[in-house]
């Protein structure tokens, strides 16, 4: 069938890149979204990266196929997109020299401490204040344990993740929140600048009893108060 003019005319509106709320124009927003998923899930189908960014799968396909042919994605045989060497190149450079990575090194061993003191997995995560990541991990080595990794986005808005970054000064406690018989307490880092920054311990809620909780609250503070004093040494910024 011929293309009528009333048809043209939508398709041209459809491609203007009209500025969202944050003055950032609209197919740069979707083009960092459907990134952001496809980082987020580690590896993803169309159906998946067009069903959570709101596209249509032509719309998203298209974008795709853009962050493809720039390295940032690749594709596989069975149509799932994944890190491409773009990313993974931006990522080498950056690993070793960025506020990040010192973080977690100075992090590591704080959260090691807290898995093995208090017998439930211990989390680093950093939030822009829309979503809170998990950066660096320390597994419980108990059988039954809460397993997450790093790159795992946490809501904030049901979280103690979220209810920490809020307050800080005060440790969250969560439970059923974000998975169903899973507990969370968390306790943010009083820092300066935009990026919030908290560490978590996450795990059954049947072991989250008033007396563990006491017991768990004084740890998270303990490892917070020696994080703040470590970052203010080093020259991060923390607030006073």
């Amino acid at each position: 069938m011929p293309t009528t003019p009333a048809s043209r005319t939508t398709a041209t509106i459809d491609t203007v890149d009209v500025p969202d709320d944050a003055g950032v124009p609209r197919s740069i927003a979707r083009v960092l979204d459907l990134l952001e998923i496809v980082l987020a899930e580690r590896s993803c189908n169309l159906t998946t990266a067009a069903a959570t960014s709101g596209l249509t799968p032509t719309t998203a396909l298209r974008y795709l196929r853009a962050l493809e042919a720039r390295g940032y994605l690749v594709r596989d045989g069975a149509g799932e997109f994944s890190a491409g060497p773009t990313i993974l190149r931006i990522a080498a450079s950056l690993r070793g020299s960025t506020s990040l990575e010192r973080l977690i090194t100075l992090a590591q061993p704080l959260l090691d401490a807290l898995a093995r003191d208090t017998g439930e997995s211990a989390y680093l995560a950093v939030s822009d204040g829309h979503v809170g990541t998990y950066v660096a991990t320390a597994e419980s080595s108990r059988a039954i344990r809460h397993v997450g990794w790093i790159g795992q986005d946490v809501d904030l808005e049901r979280s103690a993740l979220g209810a920490a970054l809020l307050a800080p000064g005060t440790t969250a406690f969560r439970t059923g929140a974000i998975e169903a018989d899973i507990a969370a307490m968390s306790r943010a880092v009083a820092v300066d600048g935009s990026l919030g920054i908290a560490l978590s311990l996450v795990g059954p809620d049947y072991r989250f009893t008033d007396q563990q909780r006491a017991r768990h609250d004084a740890a998270l503070t303990a490892a917070v108060d020696t994080l703040t004093t470590e970052l203010h040494t080093n020259g991060e910024h923390t607030a006073s």
